[in-house]
């Protein structure tokens, strides 16, 4: 089975990551110091647990990009 994650979770984070766009990474730990930067007021574990579902969603996010620019170059071949 797959991770199991909170609504909670996944909508502080994606309210992080619609506000924050452009600051978060494809890496946990500068995830989770931008988090402590920008004085998010939650336990070290849910801290921890929101950096980590931000880090899947950006690596998710840089896949598809690169997929659509993959399958755009094959198009441009044929």
């Amino acid at each position: 089975m797959g991770k199991v994650r909170t609504e909670m979770i996944k909508r502080i984070s994606l309210e992080l990551l619609d506000k924050y766009e452009y600051s978060f990474q494809p890496e946990f730990e500068p995830n989770k110091q931008f988090l402590n930067e920008i004085g998010l007021d939650v336990s070290k574990k849910l801290r921890n647990k929101i950096a980590g579902y931000i880090t899947t969603v950006v690596k998710a996010d840089m896949l598809a990009e690169a997929m659509e620019k993959a399958e755009e170059a094959l198009q441009e071949l044929q």
